[in-house]
């Protein structure tokens, strides 16, 4: 069963992310990052300019090097190449999450994001999944 790990009061979810992207690029973890398209954008923006001193390898799905690289961004699960770690930056559950072994949901200060966080949680929940939580700032 997946396992299902809610990151909540970040702040800025994207600056979060790219901290949760650096620390799996780090351990050797392969990375897929599920957002819409506009959001997607930013979040590839915000790796290459978050840290002056880290460069995370990233592309996207539909990049012929997404196989070999550790962390890719796409829109649609279809077309991820690993299923290791899933981190989740979109407003809706992902169709295809039990693919996977892990996922990260993150969950800004921002009331959309954490309207849409609240009703993942219950949807997880409610399908016995065991949910981690970790609350920054607390």
């Amino acid at each position: 069963m997946t396992r299902i790990d809610f990151h909540t009061n970040v702040g800025d979810s994207l600056l979060y992310a790219c901290r949760l992207a650096r620390k799996a690029y780090q351990a050797g973890q392969p990375l897929v990052v599920l957002a819409e398209p506009a959001r997607l954008r930013a979040f590839d923006e915000r790796l290459w300019t978050f840290s002056p001193l880290d460069f995370i390898p990233h592309c996207m799905a539909d990049n012929a090097l997404a196989k070999e690289t550790p962390v890719v961004l796409t829109s649609d699960l279809e077309s991820a190449p690993h299923h290791q770690i899933l981190l989740n930056l979109g407003a809706t559950v992902p169709a295809q999450f039990a693919r996977f072994e892990r996922l990260l949901e993150v969950i800004g200060n921002a009331q959309d994001e954490l309207v849409a966080g609240r009703e993942r949680y219950r949807f997880y929940r409610d399908r016995g999944y065991a949910l981690n939580n970790y609350k920054q700032g607390a």
